[in-house]
């Protein structure tokens, strides 16, 4: 009896030992391993994409010149790396990690626009779908709703729509249906209270009033479209206005 537990304690231990050698062995390995190569996974926005893999390599390789064959892995720094290429305007998030043959990957996440807000007089930007406003890309451009107006322009210089959230329901709500976003080409945003619609069909601008009661809105656009129009003719009126409630003015 005893000498059937002492085995199993020997036996045990054996295991331990040979744990703690195999991990010292691996651990050992990890020290002797160099950097070997950067492989990056940039993942496109409904298939574009606002930054390349070859701009990604020069920032981390102005960045981190140590970066060269040989160099041991365990001081390659991942959280820098991270925090460097997250700082990209079009970058959402960076994962950065070491492969089993010293390759240090790179996964990249892209922002996605939402809408584009267009100036005159100024440089353009996007809207992202997180409500944040970037710089426009010089390789390529994403087909999204565009908004103009004196307050649209407030909006790109405070670099986000934190002072007017009530924007990316309304947002959402034409860029998601099927017809609305086939049909409003624009949204003019002159104050928070003073929204028009641009429409793909008819000359009139729609004045939509705030951004509130969206989903009611619409539906009177839609009876405006199906039920007025159609009899009065696409260009019967100089103003159309769904910003009262319940109501449809046509003038």
């Amino acid at each position: 009896m005893r000498k059937a537990r002492l085995k199993k304690i020997l036996g045990f231990l054996t295991l331990c030992l040979v744990l703690v050698g195999f991990i010292g062995f691996v651990e050992k390995q990890a020290q002797l391993k160099t950097y070997d190569g950067l492989e990056i996974d940039l993942e496109a926005v409904s298939g574009v994409y606002f930054v390349e893999e070859k701009e990604i390599g020069e920032i981390i390789g102005a960045a981190f010149p140590e970066l060269k064959a040989g160099f041991p892995v365990t001081e390659i720094p991942l959280s820098a790396v991270e925090t460097r290429l997250a700082g990209h305007p079009f970058i959402k998030s960076v994962q950065a990690s070491i492969g089993h043959k010293g390759i240090l990957k790179v996964k990249i996440h892209q922002h996605e626009p939402i809408a584009r807000i267009a100036r005159p007089m100024g440089a353009d930007g996007y809207i992202t779908t997180e409500g944040l406003i970037i710089p426009t890309s010089p390789t390529y451009t994403s087909r999204v709703l565009i908004l103009e107006g004196e307050y649209a322009e407030q909006l790109m210089d405070q670099g986000s729509v934190d002072s007017m959230p009530e924007l990316m329901p309304l947002i959402r709500f034409v860029t998601k249906d099927e017809f609305w976003s086939a049909q409003v080409t624009e949204l003019e945003v002159n104050k928070k209270d003073d929204i028009r619609l641009h429409q793909q069909v008819g000359k009139q601008v729609i004045e939509f009033g705030d951004a509130s009661d969206i989903e009611s809105k619409f539906r009177r656009i839609e009876v405006l479209y199906k039920e007025i129009l159609p009899r009065k003719g696409w260009n019967a009126y100089e103003r159309i206005s769904v910003k009262f409630k319940n109501q449809i003015v046509c003038e």
